[in-house]
């Protein structure tokens, strides 16, 4: 792992709940490949704006890493 990574890992991707990329990444890997469990493991989408700011980031997460 390089300091870029580190530092793209610290990024938040749920603002509402301060859910950082790295988080994300933990629960693809550990086998979570869709939208609502994401979301059900990290609270994400659970905050003031509903998932509007967050579910495009999610989304493009899983299709970089190969979810649904």
């Amino acid at each position: 792992m390089d300091q870029q990574d580190i530092i793209d890992g610290l990024k938040p991707v749920c603002l509402c709940r301060n859910v950082k990329k790295r988080v994300f990444l933990k629960h693809i890997a550990a086998g979570k490949r869709t939208l609502e469990e994401l979301r059900a493991a990290t609270s994400a989408g659970s905050g003031p704006c509903g998932g509007k700011r967050c579910t495009p980031k999610i989304l493009a997460l899983l299709d970089e890493t190969g979810g649904k």
